[in-house]
């Protein structure tokens, strides 16, 4: 089964699937390795990562399909790619369509905020007017190649215009011809109780850490009806965690053992980026 087959039979079960974000090929492979049935590209994380910046409009389009491609060539689990606002009006969309489509996405995710879009959970967000953004999902559908690729209809208007706004254009998303729909930043327990029940198509709950969203177990939130549960940066905030308590000691004690628990062991990253299977393939050619 292709990975996008993969991904719409995780869908459509409904059953709350855990979708981890990777900002670049390794943090994928990490995802991958610990058994996660999805992952995310994270826009939010490329920026941070790749240009230690904000997540305010500064990717483009060519670094998501570029860090696509890498993971895709990596990994072989279903990708769900974060595509900020399709990069202009409705035929820059299609033109992302495209291009994220040929870089291996399985699913592609596009937002309803005004460019230079910012991450859901900043304050000072707006959002185009509905007819536009409703153009823009029709023109995602239609650029799609290949059927099984999924398009995933993001609005940001719950925090413009109130929650009914919302689940009005979300509804009008579907109708345009949306997989998948992502209502942003609610604030709410029941507002997370109530989407399940007002939207019928699949959808997907952002757990932010440290958002404006109340964080709900996943197995609770696969028993509400939501077809994915997203950690869009789970793995980052972590790494960065994980980078700071290791180069702290470094600096203070000046040293960085392996018994020390604070970084991973030198044969377990090279398992991670595949030495192994690179060993046997010069062995082959030699």
């Amino acid at each position: 089964m292709s990975t996008r087959k993969q991904l719409k039979a995780l869908v459509e079960a409904r059953r709350g699937v855990i979708v981890p974000g990777a900002f670049n090929a390794l943090s994928a492979k990490v995802v991958e390795d610990l058994g996660f049935e999805a992952i995310y590209v994270t826009g939010a994380g490329v920026t941070n990562m790749w240009f230690g910046l904000p997540d305010q409009g500064f990717m483009g389009l060519a670094e998501i399909a570029d860090h696509t491609a890498r993971i895709r060539d990596t990994v072989n689990v279903p990708l769900l790619v974060d595509a900020d606002t399709g990069f202009g009006n409705a035929l820059n969309v299609y033109h992302t369509v495209r291009t994220l489509e040929r870089a291996g996405a399985d699913c592609i995710q596009l937002e309803d905020q005004v460019a230079p879009k910012r991450c859901g959970h900043f304050a000072g967000k707006d959002v185009i007017p509905t007819d536009e953004a409703v153009a823009k999902i029709k023109a995602a559908v239609d650029a799609r190649r290949d059927a099984d690729l999924m398009i995933m209809a993001r609005t940001d208007a719950a925090a413009v215009h109130g929650f009914e706004a919302a689940i009005e254009r979300a509804a009008k998303f579907a109708e345009a011809g949306a997989d998948i729909l992502f209502v942003e930043a609610v604030t709410s327990a029941d507002e997370i109780r109530a989407l399940p029940q007002r939207l019928d198509r699949p959808q997907l709950m952002n757990m932010v850490i440290g958002g404006k969203t109340p964080i709900f177990n996943a197995t609770d939130l696969a028993g509400l009806g939501y077809g994915l549960v997203l950690y869009a940066n789970a793995a980052l905030q972590g790494a960065v965690a994980g980078m700071q308590k290791a180069l702290t000691v470094l600096r203070d004690e000046k040293e960085v053992t392996e018994s020390s628990g604070l970084v991973t062991p030198f044969a377990e990253r090279q398992r991670l980026v595949g030495k192994p299977e690179w060993d046997a393939l010069e062995k082959r050619y030699s």
